[in-house]
């Protein structure tokens, strides 16, 4: 039976996953005995970035999923951690910081408070060194908007820890 994490303003929701025993469920190898395309989920409020950081990313090859706010994040978050059989983990979370609901910072303070080391890209284009500052006190990397393609996927694969293959940097 897969535990859910009660969510309610005012609470701190890594205390209640915290004390289900919310942990990390490891990538499932693939029939070749790879290890299963990273899942990533992008959240941004802003429908063009979030789209435009989800097709770089596809292009890519990755899983991703879209959200459009912090709570919808809390959700692939808990689905991620508590998720149950057949639950596939999230490799890689890329947030916004300001979005309705929680804020992205927010959800990874949470993350990083229940012990939880998924990376994570925060971006923002507001406030941008005290944001920095912020984000990397949290263990996570920091992506100024606006930002191209190739600043996007250099963070994602230092991310992951992933090289790209021979011959296909661009």
């Amino acid at each position: 039976m897969a535990h859910v994490c009660v969510i309610a303003r005012g609470t701190r929701w890594h205390d209640n996953c915290t004390v289900i025993g919310m942990s990390t469920i490891p990538a499932q190898p693939t029939e070749a005995g790879q290890a299963a395309r990273a899942r990533i989920v992008v959240a941004d409020d802003d429908l063009d970035t979030r789209e435009l950081v989800s097709d770089f990313l596809r292009e890519e090859g990755y899983d991703v999923q879209e959200v459009a706010n912090g709570s919808e994040l809390l959700v692939r978050v808990e689905d991620s951690f508590v998720g149950g059989p057949g639950a596939t983990p999230v490799s890689l979370f890329i947030t916004d910081i300001h979005m309705p609901g929680y804020m992205g910072t927010e959800v990874v303070e949470g993350l990083r408070q229940a012990g939880l080391k998924t990376p994570v890209i925060v971006m923002t284009a507001l406030g941008v060194e005290q944001a920095r500052r912020h984000t990397e006190s949290l263990d996570a990397a920091f992506l100024c908007k606006p930002f191209n393609r190739e600043q996007l996927l250099t963070l994602v694969r230092a991310a992951l820890l992933e090289a790209p293959p021979p011959g296909t940097e661009r």
